[in-house]
């Protein structure tokens, strides 16, 4: 199972690109749909593994580039984040984080 949901997300996040973007969406809104999946809906994870909801947008950027060097270890968010660019990291923050005003 776990291989599956690693493969569905490896290659949602292959897809993103900024021109399927709706008008109403945020750019990193596609990418986000994929954390539903292990974090939960709206961020909100009923596992162990940590919930995003109520973390602001900086933090979690931070996190994921943390996780993109190998400087932070975990199961499979090192190999996920590897595939994100700086500008995906930042637009994936925005639209799963809390902004700050």
């Amino acid at each position: 199972m776990a291989g599956w949901r690693t493969l569905w997300l490896v290659m949602f996040a292959a897809s993103y690109s900024e021109g399927w973007v709706a008008a109403d969406e945020r750019p990193g809104d596609a990418l986000a749909a994929a954390c539903t999946s292990c974090h939960g809906v709206d961020g909100r994870s009923s596992s162990a593994i940590p919930p995003l909801a109520g973390r602001d947008a900086a933090d979690i950027a931070l996190v994921l580039q943390a996780f993109r060097s190998g400087e932070r270890k975990g199961t499979i968010m090192g190999r996920i984040a590897r595939g994100y660019t700086d500008q995906q990291i930042q637009d994936l923050a925005a639209s799963v984080g809390l902004r700050r005003q």
